[in-house]
């Protein structure tokens, strides 16, 4: 009965809709009137008048061919099956010459010449990689997120490429997953914003432009919320979180147009998301108005199997039925849809339908127009990784950099002296694309140590050594090494490692310890229970601190860590996620001060890997700890703090900023008004610098339980030193609002609170109240 009740009130929701969702739906309804959508739906009726239904069902394939595979699953008979209009889709193929190979195939040698529509995994780049997604978004720039979508499209669209499987907008608060790394981190507002920027960055205004791409939003629905940390893990929830907290930015991506979704692995009540008929009907499309298709993730219908809600022709017609259009290589839908119709399990319309997505998408890319848009060797190469692309690059892997410690101005470096560099990290160029690197080449990365040569000038002398491998844990080699891990152990014993690294830093004025993770320890099915350094480089870090020499850490990794050590002893830390192809000049500028870093947090890092999931949105309890150690009955752990080792927000600067209590133009707000907060931003440092100003609210009382804070704007501005700037933020009712119990959405009047400051904890606050009267919804 409760799941019916629930199921009632989602229905109903269509009466609850935000007046900007309102607005989207009506702006489609007008869209479908025009003469553009008359005119593709008349094309697609007359071309599924002449498909036979084997024909439609190889619509709904989308097979792997190419260089890599990210599963055990390599789709088979892909001539015979492209030629028997089989295939509707391929992913893993780019470069013009593969990708014409295969069209001329289907465009040749198929009876109805329907163009195949090419996918890949460029998540943070095509062969300009940028830094990993995460990373991307502690740059909180829209400008550079969105010019890096940009970049990734124009390259992808000159190697012969429609379809990019991005942006990946899965809110995730536990850093054991090692997918984190390819989203945006902790925050719905932030989310939001940056799956936006991607979006528009990847589809530009006309998709059928020959330099845009598709974007495919993933992963469809709550993945990150994956039990444990672990991938591909169960999730439950309650759906006012669900709708508060995990839902917006995929809601946000819909608004921005996203041309295709993904389904995610992961079950949803117990239903998997790829079967989910609420999830892919009632709330993405009905809810929602989503027009696009739905593509499942790798094997994703043939693993509901396992999933255990039924057999293969079950779990078929029950992925058609929830409204999965394409089936990702698992090849289910070749082989059983056509049974499914005999059967009556699913319904000829039902096909047309998922047929005729399919269609529309490859239609609005102008595929039925130039099947080969534009693509040749001479373009690819005028295209990829040209100077301009490389330098983008740079310059946003530099905005993404987060300063996390700097005692007594420790950085920037001069540009004079010894330098010795050691850590695993510091000469590899492999780590720095991160996972997910898509056509890059890591032969073509730039490694810290050249990016210090280049940068520093002939003034600095730089002696390195390793110092420490990665990892020392066999298993985990030979597991990291068997998906092109390339970890290169050195076969000299921790402590001959150790010893030459203190030696060369006993020489040395200041020591740069590049450590962190391989690129292979995050990203997919890279979940890590222990989430400190690995190997012995936390031993190497000890050993370089008792030399007495500065110790500048710079961090790689995928993930928040937990870095007590490092943050109570090393004289500055660094976090430069995997920066990608010009990771080691963007670092290099940093640490010499061309630079100055404006990076701010987007996970939560935490004290200790025992205090996840942690993240600064949370409710408060009954009994919240009031900083009395010997208050015992308060929810706090024995051992440790409550409180994360860095805060959501987080990233210090080589100059210092100020700011002034928020002033509000009013203390009351009412309903369907407007509300200014302003404040005063002063560089009071030595240098000019970029600040991220962030603005919160909490809603003291509510009907539900509310968020201690909530981000609800910031500003990333340039301040000259010495230079102040009043900021103004403009608070509406919509602000204000949230999913109460019954899943409308309201605002309700009482009283707020609104918090300023440069991280959502070091914050200066102000009140207001919101007046009585009727929400509009």
């Amino acid at each position: 009965m409760k799941r019916t009740f629930r199921t009632a009130v989602l229905l109903s929701l269509g009466l609850l809709l935000s007046p900007a969702l309102h607005a989207q739906k009506a702006a489609r309804a007008a869209a479908s009137s025009t003469t553009d959508e008359q005119k593709m739906q008349r094309f697609i009726d007359d071309l599924m008048s002449k498909m036979t239904l084997e024909e439609k069902i190889g619509q709904l394939n989308l097979i792997t061919v190419g260089f890599d595979v990210t599963g055990p699953v390599v789709s088979k008979d892909v001539d015979v099956n492209i030629r028997k209009g089989l295939v509707g889709g391929v992913f893993n193929t780019y470069t013009p010459v593969a990708a014409r190979k295969l069209q001329d195939m289907a465009l040749k040698e198929s009876r109805l010449h329907i163009p195949l529509m090419f996918g890949y995994d460029v998540i943070h780049g095509h062969r300009t990689i940028f830094p990993i997604p995460l990373g991307l978004s502690a740059s909180w720039d829209m400008t550079a997120i969105e010019r890096s979508a940009r970049v990734a499209a124009e390259e992808s669209a000159a190697d012969g490429l429609h379809w990019v499987f991005s942006p990946m907008v899965d809110i995730a608060r536990d850093p054991r997953w090692g997918r984190v790394a390819e989203g945006a981190g902790e925050d719905p507002y932030l989310g939001s914003q940056i799956a936006r920027a991607m979006v528009r960055g990847y589809q530009g205004t006309d998709l059928s432009k020959n330099n845009t791409v598709m974007a495919c939003l993933k992963h469809f629905a709550l993945y990150g919320a994956a039990e444990a940390g672990r991938d591909y893990n169960t999730t439950d929830m309650s759906l006012p979180r669900m709708y508060n907290e995990y839902l917006p930015p995929y809601k946000a991506a819909i608004e921005a147009g996203v041309g295709s979704v993904m389904s995610s692995f992961n079950d949803i009540n117990g239903i998997p998301a790829t079967g989910n008929k609420w999830l892919l009907t009632d709330l993405l499309r009905k809810q929602w108005g989503f027009k696009g298709f739905v593509a499942t993730d790798y094997t994703a219908i043939p693993e509901m199997i396992n999933h255990g809600v039924g057999n293969e022709a079950q779990v078929s017609a029950m992925a058609l039925n929830a409204g999965a259009d394409q089936d990702m290589v698992g090849e289910v839908y070749l082989r059983n849809l056509a049974q499914n119709l005999k059967d009556g399990t699913v319904k000829q319309e039902i096909i047309d339908l998922s047929c005729r997505r399919i269609l529309e998408g490859k239609y609005k890319l102008g595929l039925f127009q130039d099947p080969y848009r534009g693509v040749s060797e001479k373009r690819a190469k005028a295209t990829l990784m040209k100077k301009e692309f490389l330098d983008d690059a740079r310059d946003v892997a530099r905005k993404s950099f987060v300063l996390l410690k700097n005692d007594k101005n420790a950085l920037p470096l001069k540009k004079s002296g010894t330098i010795a560099l050691v850590g695993p990290l510091a000469t590899r160029q492999h780590d720095l694309l991160g996972n997910w690197s898509a056509a890059g080449d890591w032969k073509q990365a730039v490694s810290v140590e050249q990016g210090i040569r280049n940068v520093a000038g002939s003034g600095v002398k730089i002696v390195t050594a390793q110092g420490a491998n990665i990892t020392d844990d066999q298993l985990l080699i030979d597991r990291l090494n068997a998906f092109s891990g390339a970890l290169n152990i050195d076969k000299r014993s921790s402590e001959e490692l150790i010893q030459e690294a203190v030696k060369v830093a006993q020489g040395a004025d200041v020591v740069v310890a590049v450590v962190g993770e391989s690129q292979g320890m995050s990203g997919e099915a890279a979940s890590r229970s222990d989430i400190s350094l690995p190997g012995q480089q936390l031993e190497l870090l000890k050993a370089l601190k008792k030399t007495g020499k500065p110790l500048v850490v710079v961090l790689m990794n995928g993930r928040p860590l937990t870095l007590n050590w490092e943050n109570q002893n090393a004289d500055a830390i660094l976090e430069t996620w995997f920066a990608g192809t010009q990771g080691g000049n963007a670092i290099a500028d940093v640490l010499f001060g061309a630079y100055n870093p404006s990076g701010k947090l987007t996970m939560t890092f935490p004290q200790s890997v025992g205090q996840v999931p942690l993240y600064y949105n949370h409710k408060s309890t009954g009994r919240p700890f009031n900083d009395q150690p010997l208050d015992k009955y308060k929810s706090r752990y024995l051992d440790i703090s409550n409180e994360p080792l860095y805060p959501f927000g987080y990233g210090l600067s080589y100059t210092t900023f100020s700011y002034s209590k928020p002033e509000l133009s009013a203390s009351t707000m009412s309903l369907g008004g407007t509300l200014d907060v302003k404040v005063t931003v002063k560089n009071t440092g030595n240098y000019d610098g970029e600040e991220v100003a962030q603005l919160y609210l909490r809603d003291v009382a509510g009907s539900v339980s509310r968020p201690v804070r909530e981000l609800k704007g910031f500003q990333k501005v340039m301040l000259k030193k010495g230079e102040s700037r009043t900021l103004t933020f403009h608070l509406t009712t919509d602000d204000l609002k949230f999913y109460n119990n019954d899943l409308q959405w309201v605002a309700e009047p009482g009283a707020f609170q609104v918090f300023v400051g440069p991280n959502s904890r070091d914050t200066q606050d102000a009140s207001f109240t919101l007046s009585n009267g009727s929400a509009a919804n």
